[in-house]
């Protein structure tokens, strides 16, 4: 018989963990918790970009697919 797993496994993005622990070991505001904040945000829209062109590049496809057709071939 298999053992059951007592504890549960998490995953956490590996950048955001980053920022995370850094925001941590220091909790004092300045120019550089500033900066990492807006970087963080950059960051996220660079992902959305990413995202919003392969749903462009997906839905190009999709289209073009949906006008071709199958053609019957006789095969004597």
């Amino acid at each position: 018989m298999e053992k059951k797993k007592t504890e549960d496994e998490v995953f956490v993005c590996p950048v955001g963990r980053f920022f995370s622990d850094l925001e941590k070991a220091s909790r004092k505001k300045s120019k550089f918790f500033d900066h990492m904040n807006l970087s963080r945000v950059e960051f996220l829209k660079a992902i959305r970009s990413l995202v919003d062109e392969r749903i462009e590049d997906l839905e190009k496809k999709g289209s073009s697919t949906r006008e071709k057709k199958a053609t019957k071939i006789k095969v004597e």
